[in-house]
């Protein structure tokens, strides 16, 4: 048994760490509100996020960040993309030896388009990690904390790296597969929060299951043309971080994207409902990474498109599902078989 540090107490971390302490882990739980942890270590509580959940006393916070990664080798993250050059450039000057990188959270970076652990990569010197994991999959944390039948991928340039992930985390309930593709894991976790956009906004307007089947089946081959195209593999695609995570996040009450899209979709502006949320969804700043970058390496991406259009561009998305739907005709699968044959070759 050993150790782990999880930057990190939203929901998600706080799952990770109920896992992980299953697991007889020791788990120290960073988050910056001294309130946030004094209620985790006194009474074992996380009610912003889960409202419902004891924690174990092997999860122990901490708001001291030196503290919380001080002679571990082993650091969990698990905070919003928009943190994550922040926390990183914190975290390497605290930290006392190298470290395998463990990150939970799905984005790309606005601007950059970069993924999380290209992120990682760039913040961390290399003399101060021994790998970078992503861990991808479709995983609420409200059932990971009942302890409900769970799978998920995790992702590695270092075999050794995935290796030690998946024995961290595997469990009875809580089933890890590894995956050597880390470009599709990560692009799968991502762009789904946008697809699940798109599904919320389906159903705020009243749309019915033939139309979200359509969005994620046509969201899910749009994914794959932009990740085949960035060097990912097409079974990705199909696999945990692909079609399941789009799976649940496109229809789960749990989904804050699903929710967000919904608001939308119901009428509200973007900030009435980041206002109404409470919690970073996202989606939101992956719809605007995304559409740059399918701009970028040339793929069609329409429902990423009109869903961008919606949020940033004052589209009504009523509009926006009519656009959509008058697009010049064409086959289903003709740009993904090209892209697929471009890659790796005709079979």
């Amino acid at each position: 048994m050993s150790e782990v540090a999880v930057i990190g107490a939203g929901s998600w971390g706080t799952a990770l760490s109920m896992v992980l302490a299953d697991n007889g882990h020791r788990v120290r739980l960073w988050a910056r509100r001294q309130e946030q942890i004094d209620e985790l270590n006194q009474f074992h509580t996380n009610k912003r996020y889960l409202p419902e959940v004891k924690l174990s006393p092997e999860i122990m916070g901490y708001t001291d960040l030196g503290e919380a990664v001080r002679d571990l080798d082993t650091i969990v993250l698990v905070v919003p993309t928009v943190s994550i050059r922040s926390v990183l450039s914190d975290l390497i000057k605290v930290m006392t030896r190298p470290a395998v990188f463990i990150h939970a959270s799905k984005g790309i970076e606005p601007k950059t388009s970069k993924r999380i652990s290209e992120m990682i990569e760039e913040e961390v010197p290399a003399e101060l990690t021994k790998g970078v994991v992503v861990l991808s999959g479709p995983s609420h944390a409200e059932e990971v904390c009942l302890r409900q039948p769970t799978t998920v991928a995790v992702s590695s340039k270092k075999p050794e790296a995935a290796a030690l992930a998946q024995d961290l985390f595997i469990n009875q309930n809580f089933r890890v597969y590894t995956n050597d593709d880390i470009i599709g894991v990560e692009l799968g976790g991502a762009l789904k929060n946008v697809i699940a956009l798109g599904a919320g906004i389906s159903d705020g307007l009243g749309y019915g299951d033939n139309a979200k089947a359509a969005l994620i089946t046509r969201g899910l081959s749009e994914i794959s043309r932009l990740g085949i195209k960035m060097g990912a593999h097409p079974l990705t695609f199909t696999g945990l971080a692909g079609m399941g995570d789009l799976i649940v996040t496109c229809t789960s009450v749990h989904s804050r994207n699903w929710k967000a899209g919904n608001l939308l979709g119901k009428g509200r502006s973007l900030q009435e409902t980041l206002d109404t949320m409470g919690m970073v969804v996202e989606g939101i700043r992956t719809t605007e990474a995304t559409y740059y970058l399918a701009q970028e390496q040339k793929v069609d991406m329409p429902i990423t498109s009109a869903i961008y259009s919606v949020i940033f561009q004052g589209n009504s998305p009523k509009n926006a599902v009519d656009q959509l739907m008058g697009r010049v005709k064409t086959t289903e699968h003709g740009k993904l078989n090209d892209l697929i044959e471009d890659q790796f070759g005709s079979s």
